[in-house]
């Protein structure tokens, strides 16, 4: 790990594993996403929503097993509480989550490189339980530099995942836990034909009636770990929950609502000690 990370003393968040039971019920583990985007000028307000549908790939540092992934993977001794998912650097959200982050990063070069932060919201619907879970937190991108320098953005990503990753028994050594070879392992587990995605021409390019180019036709497959094209536009989003809430409204006349806070007590130790605080609230 790079130096730039510090953990948190941090316990399991205690809605994990209803939510990760939850999800393994649903065929496809979609969820909507919600960003926001810089309104034009002029506009009444300064950000608008902009939602879409995502797939859960896991939580950071626990990328679920697939025997069709033939990618390097890290020693199991990290794991988090933070959803991810894979897109494409040249999707309008991508430039949102730098946007909408503190740092207001937006220029072209700042946007493709990882960083971010932006507010997001996710939402996910069980319909077998009966669920609604909602999350709220900032979303940061790991692109292809994350451990080949040290950006404002590297740095941010580091610094922000890094403290709420957590140490699991497994056997390795930190030292050796890499953010690219993490990276990697996200690309390897997706499909063939999804890795071709990201050789897809850019989102919005006008057809006029031509064939893309042969290195950016529709349809391709991806077998290739290191495909230059493919991973020059693939990135994997961290969402970093600040508040989780559990809606469990299978029988309507016992519908209960529990949110879960992430609060930071400062006064542990110098980089503080994080915890999970629950309250269960009317419907």
């Amino acid at each position: 790990m790079s130096t730039t990370t510090q953990h948190l003393i941090t316990p399991q968040a205690p809605w994990i594993s209803t939510f990760e039971s939850h999800l393994s019920k649903l065929p496809s583990p979609e969820f909507v996403l919600t960003s926001l985007q810089p309104a034009p000028k002029g506009s009444p307000v300064p950000y608008l929503p902009r939602l879409r549908y995502c797939i859960y790939r896991g939580m950071w540092g626990s990328l679920p097993e697939n025997k069709h992934n033939d990618a390097p993977r890290n020693a199991p001794i990290y794991t988090s509480d933070m959803p991810t998912f894979t897109t494409d650097v040249r999707m309008q959200k991508v430039g949102q989550f730098f946007a909408s982050s503190s740092g207001l990063a937006s220029s072209d070069h700042q946007v493709q490189g990882s960083g971010g932060g932006g507010p997001v919201e996710a939402v996910w619907w069980i319909k077998d339980t009966g669920t609604q879970w909602r999350m709220k937190g900032e979303a940061f991108v790991v692109g292809r530099d994350i451990d080949e320098g040290e950006s404002s953005g590297v740095r941010t990503v580091k610094s922000e995942v890094g403290r709420r990753m957590r140490r699991t028994e497994g056997e390795g050594n930190q030292g050796d836990w890499s953010w690219a070879k993490e990276l990697t392992a996200h690309f390897g587990n997706c499909s063939p034909g999804m890795r071709g995605s990201w050789k897809n021409p850019p989102p919005g390019t006008p057809t006029n009636g031509q064939e893309p180019d042969k290195d950016h036709q529709l349809g391709q497959k991806v077998e290739d770990l290191h495909d230059p094209i493919a991973r020059e536009n693939f990135r994997v989003v961290v969402i970093k929950p600040e508040e989780v809430e559990q809606l469990d409204i299978s029988d309507p006349a016992t519908a209960r609502r529990w949110k879960y806070t992430f609060v930071v007590d400062k006064g542990q130790g110098a980089e503080g000690k994080g915890e999970w605080k629950t309250e269960e609230l009317w419907p």
